[in-house]
């Protein structure tokens, strides 16, 4: 078996923000409109939602988005992006190309050096051409491509898939691309999940190391590990089969189809799972929590993070042992762990561990051993 490191990191952050404040009154426009209407009917009126209530629950204060146009629209509460014929290049391929371009150049190679992409993302704009292929294709790598998703943890287990492809020698060099354009799927109308995701892209590219290979500033993989565990607690019904249920199909009724989950389940069972991951893969390899350098954390809920943290490690742990981007980005579903990767470690030393650990929809739950060289 082959070491292997990560040579490139590539990140995409659009540049519309939307605060919380701008997504409340949006939001509580809407409430007024339609208590209005239930109130014709006797039945019970609908929350307003408040900035305070959203930082406490999440500790998102803005998010990044990719088209704001149409999100703070009482009448709307999506995002207007506009469909494009099929022989241009989509939304969603452009989107993970800009990342990938980047990767290419953090790690001076040309795009014909990658012989492997994956696009895993919690969502795909479409089921085939594989989104994957149009990202190779523009680019201009080599051999082939393949889409996959395991919700929030789909950069992760990408990453596992990627590791073990290079390690065995199947693949020379793969790169891994999430683009997440979270927004297109979220339901602008739920108090639960309105406020909770941003839009983000991001790319890391997996190659071999030789013997005695050292590369400065750059990580080697020890290892990866993946976990699922069945859950509705999170759930999207979105899909082809989704219309077929409906009388007239000319309109497909996405009420109930899209982005719904149990928060308070979530936090309790992830948390429980997401610290015993942590603690029984690092003891794998004879670490304990104290050992790590760093933590890349699935950048979905601050006290989430700060929970599991607590519990692996006896006390809190603060943002310089496991940053915390989601109060300017959101969560950014696969992304966010491979974004705090990206913006917090060029401080650590030679000899350093960190840990990427990402959870979410499945229950899944996804993680890499780092070792700065």
């Amino acid at each position: 078996m082959k070491r292997v490191a990560i040579s490139g990191i590539g990140v995409e952050i659009p540049a519309a923000v939307i605060s919380n404040e701008e997504l409340v009154a949006s939001f509580n426009e809407w409430v007024d409109t339609e208590n209005a209407r239930l109130h014709c009917t006797g039945a019970e009126p609908l929350q307003h939602s408040n900035d305070e209530f959203i930082v406490h629950a999440s500790g998102v204060k803005k998010r990044h988005v990719l088209q704001p146009d149409g999100i703070l629209d009482p009448a709307r509460m999506a995002p207007r992006i506009a469909s494009r014929p099929d022989d241009e290049l989509s939304v969603m391929a452009e989107f993970g190309v800009a990342s990938a371009r980047k990767a290419l150049a953090d790690a001076g190679i040309a795009a014909a050096d990658v012989d492997m992409v994956i696009c895993s993302a919690s969502h795909q704009q479409r089921p085939y051409p594989a989104m994957s292929i149009e990202i190779q294709k523009e680019l201009g790598t080599s051999g082939a491509a393949f889409d996959m998703s395991l919700g929030c943890s789909s950069a992760a287990a990408g990453l596992h898939v990627a590791f073990n492809l290079v390690r065995s020698g199947a693949q020379k060099r793969v790169m891994v691309v999430t683009p997440e354009i979270i927004t297109g799927h979220l339901n602008f109308r739920d108090r639960q999940t309105h406020f909770i995701f941003g839009d983000a892209s991001t790319a890391v590219i997996v190659e071999p190391l030789e013997d005695g290979d050292e590369r400065p500033g750059r990580f080697e993989i020890v290892d990866t590990r993946t976990w699922t565990q069945f859950s509705n607690n999170i759930r999207s019904n979105f899909g082809f089969l989704s219309r077929l249920s409906q009388e007239d199909t000319t309109f497909l009724a996405m009420e109930g189809n899209m982005i719904k989950q149990v928060g308070n389940k979530v936090f309790k069972e992830v948390t429980v799972a997401g610290h015993r991951f942590i603690v029984e893969f690092l003891a794998e390899h004879g670490h304990t929590p104290q050992d790590i350098r760093r933590f890349w954390l699935h950048q979905a809920n601050s006290r989430m993070n700060a929970m599991i943290l607590k519990l692996s490690f006896g006390h809190e742990v603060g943002h310089d042992r496991a940053p915390m981007v989601l109060d300017r980005l959101g969560n950014t579903a696969a992304a966010g762990a491979i974004i705090a990767l990206e913006e917090n470690h060029r401080d650590m030393k030679p000899g350093d561990y960190g840990l990427v650990c990402a959870f979410g929809a499945g229950y899944s739950i996804g993680g890499a051993l780092l070792r700065m060289m």
